[in-house]
This record gives C-alpha cells, sequence and structure tokens, in this order.
C-alpha cells in the first residue's frame, strides 16, 4: 500500500486563509458528525434568546463586545492609559512600541508596525495584522498583498487621501489571522488613531478587521460594500465604515477583484459627495 502524499503546506494555508476571509472561524471535527442521531432536538430557543443572536445593530460602538480576563483587563487598562496620553500620532507610535500587553510581541516579532501614509488623509484604513514583509520593513501592507492594494488606490484616486493601520502591531506567528483577544488588548490605540486622524471614514480591509472595529458576527462576503457607523466607546466621534475585501484574499482569488474595486468605488463616490446644504 502507497503511502499518502505529503500535504502542500502552502496549499493548505491558503484554503485556511480563504475559509477564514470568508467567515469560517473554526473546524470542530475532522469528518462530518450527525448530531440529530446522537442526542434529542433541543427545545426552541425562547425569544430573549433568539433576540441576544439575532444580527447586530449598524452602529457599532467601539471595541466592547468581549469580557476579557482579569490578566488581559490590566493590559487593556495600560493601552487605554497610554493611547490617552499619546497627543500625536508619533507618542502614539511610541507609546505602542513600548506597550507590552500584547503577548504578540513576545511570539518572535522584530518590532511593532503601525502606520504609513498621509496623517491628514480623509480615509482611515484599518486592516488585520502585519506580515513577515511588515514585520521586517516597520510598516504595514508593504508585501504582495500591499502593493495590491497601493495600485488599487492609486487606479481609485486615493494614493494621498489614506492613512493606514491594522488592528494589531505584531506580527502573529506564521502570519495567522489575529485572535479576538489580541486585537482587543490593541483595540485602544486603533480606537486613539481615529481620535488622532480624525478621518471622515474608515476603510476596513479583510473579516479579521471588520469584525473587530464593528463587532459583528458575520463573514467579509456579507459585510463588504455595506456602511456602518463606528461610534467611539465615549460615543465623542462617529465615523462611517465600509468593510472591504484584503488583497491577500484577491491574489488567492482574482474573480473577486471587481467587488473589491466596487467597494473603492462606493468609498470615492461617498468622499467626493458635495457636502448637502443644511
Amino acid at each position: 500500500m502507497n503511502a499518502p502524499a505529503p500535504l502542500d503546506r502552502r496549499a493548505v494555508e491558503s484554503l485556511l486563509s480563504f475559509w477564514a476571509d470568508a467567515g469560517v472561524d473554526a473546524a470542530f471535527e475532522d469528518a462530518p458528525v450527525n448530531r440529530l442521531a446522537e442526542r434529542p432536538v433541543a427545545a426552541p430557543l425562547t425569544a430573549r434568546a433568539r433576540t441576544a443572536t439575532g444580527p447586530a445593530p449598524e452602529a457599532a460602538q467601539g471595541f466592547t463586545a468581549h469580557v476579557p480576563a482579569p490578566a488581559a483587563a490590566n493590559a487593556i487598562a495600560d493601552a487605554r492609559r497610554l493611547a490617552a496620553e499619546a497627543q500625536d500620532l508619533e507618542a502614539l507610535a511610541a507609546a505602542i512600541a513600548a506597550f507590552d500587553g500584547c503577548p504578540l510581541k513576545f511570539e518572535g516579532a522584530r518590532q511593532a508596525v503601525f502606520a504609513r501614509g498621509n496623517p491628514d488623509a480623509p480615509v482611515l484604513v484599518i486592516g488585520e495584522a502585519p506580515g513577515a514583509e511588515e514585520d521586517q520593513a516597520g510598516q504595514p501592507f508593504v508585501g504582495r498583498a500591499g502593493k495590491l492594494l497601493d495600485r488599487m488606490f492609486a487606479a481609485a484616486g486615493l494614493t494621498d487621501r489614506v492613512y493606514i493601520t491594522n488592528t494589531v502591531y505584531w506580527r502573529p506567528p506564521g502570519n495567522r489571522t489575529p485572535s479576538p483577544a489580541e486585537q482587543l488588548v490593541c483595540a485602544p490605540f486603533v480606537e486613539r488613531a481615529i481620535a488622532l486622524v480624525r478621518p471622515r471614514m474608515l476603510l476596513l480591509v479583510g473579516g479579521a478587521a471588520a469584525k473587530a472595529v464593528l463587532q459583528r458576527p458575520e463573514g467579509i462576503l456579507s459585510l463588504h460594500g455595506r456602511w456602518f457607523d463606528w461610534r467611539s466607546s465615549d460615543e465623542a466621534q462617529t465615523v462611517p465604515a465600509l468593510p472591504t475585501l484584503h488583497p491577500a484574499f484577491l491574489l488567492r482569488q482574482p474573480a473577486a477583484k471587481k467587488k473589491a474595486w466596487a467597494d473603492l468605488l462606493t468609498l470615492t463616490e461617498r468622499l467626493d459627495r458635495p457636502d448637502r446644504p443644511h
């Protein structure tokens, strides 16, 4: 009997990334299991339970959906303090570099990766996490996916109208998707960046970024191209937010580029729309 062929690691990673971008969060078994045959059908949900598991409202308020463990709560409090003390983007970058509360910092990352672009831009772009190229360069979106994103911005006339950051600032091992807990610890810095840049709009790149910033359960294929209102945790700032597909996903699925391009056209149309008279 012949031994099974070894797995193509790159193909497996690509497939897992595709599933993650599509909103698949976990696999429970290697093979399907008929759960209904193993136990009785559960009673119908109560009205209260159905309400709790229903869709979230269109307005997302900060990054407050998860209840952190005590250690994480201390790290979040420290992040909030450091973020609040930063009076400009340079100080915020320094605060992030000095922050020790995110475990990703100690899992092989070379340096903190904060932002690049025009700090006075009307659009703040929020991605997921730095990759290997970003970890080496110290800037977000500089690898293959970032170059594709830059070309798309140039074609849409957005090159000098964006400031780019991520939901976490250190490269996750193996370029994996950052966990909600890791994003939650870094969230005060993201919120402070929004406060300092004061963008007219947010562009949320990829499923992990959209879910973290908007606190919604849907996958990116459902969220992309739809406008939401993001609100700061103190409700002092409200910014329209548009999720779109991650350029890494577009490199694996070129046919999806037309969807991302339509998202950018939606963004530029709203960005360039004349202010309506009061």
